[in-house]
């Protein structure tokens, strides 16, 4: 139960979520006054989530805390977390990833240039929001094409979020007496991971990669002119999704935090 409600409740926090609330709240409600005011704020909700500024400013917030490292770092392992991975399910002629799957392409030139001996994914399938193979069974054959030898990878197939996945990572590190790791995930994820897997004993060095906010992009949308000013504010279903991405991870830094696993 605890697990469909963290993946449902936070669908109705976030703009889009929240501006179908609202608009049928207004419906439902009798005084035009009331109406008038629910609306507004829905116009706002989505409004602002879909505005450029406001969601690179909430990424960035995020995805800046850790930065990739300058040079190449040495761990006894990289672990990957799931991310963006799609089984090869017709009509996909082979398994592809969208655009968390920086992780895999990551990770796989953080081993070829020595950084760590061994890659473990992390990542499981929920059965009820997966339509294909677990994780692992894409992750497996991309990080194979990209030259990581299969005695090379490791996978924690068991776990349905990112508390899971520390929980069960850290015991299998500690069995093959690994402590030092080097973590690759999205930026955006970054922060809550890291505090995960510091809580879990684990010496951590942070990989990010799949930024939304990169420091090209900053001056376009500071010194574009009114053409660059009026796209930023001109609500996207790309902000949205950037938006609505930031927001998931500061709530479940929340509730992570209320839970005590960070």
């Amino acid at each position: 139960m605890f697990l469909y409600l963290s993946k449902f409740l936070p669908l109705l926090v976030y703009p889009l979520g929240l501006t179908c609330i609202l608009i049928l709240l207004a419906l439902l409600i009798r005084s035009a006054r009331w109406q008038k005011g629910i609306l507004i704020l829905a116009f706002l909700a989505l409004f602002l989530g879909g505005n450029g500024w406001v969601a690179r400013a909430l990424a960035k917030s995020l995805e800046w805390r850790y930065l990739p490292p300058a040079e190449t770092p040495h761990a006894d392992a990289i672990v990957i977390l799931a991310g963006d991975e799609r089984s090869a399910h017709f009509p996909r002629p082979t398994p592809e990833i969208g655009e968390a799957g920086d992780r895999e392409i990551y990770a796989a030139h953080l081993y070829h240039q020595g950084a760590a001996p061994f890659i473990l994914f992390s990542g499981g399938a929920i059965d009820w929001l997966s339509s294909g193979d677990a994780p692992w069974v894409t992750a497996d054959y991309l990080l194979e094409l990209m030259g990581v030898p299969r005695n090379a990878l490791w996978f924690e197939t068991g776990s349905r979020n990112t508390y899971e996945s520390a929980v069960a990572c850290a015991k299998i590190l500690e069995d093959k007496g690994i402590h030092r790791i080097i973590l690759v995930t999205s930026a955006v994820h970054m922060p809550r991971s890291v505090s995960l897997f510091l809580h879990q004993g684990l010496e951590v060095i942070p990989a990010p990669t799949d930024y939304y906010v990169t420091k090209a992009e900053l001056p376009s949308i500071q010194q574009g002119g009114i053409p660059a000013l009026l796209f930023s504010l001109l609500p996207s279903s790309d902000n949205l999704e950037i938006t609505s991405r930031t927001l998931k991870e500061y709530l479940g830094i929340f509730i992570y935090k209320l839970l005590g696993w960070l």
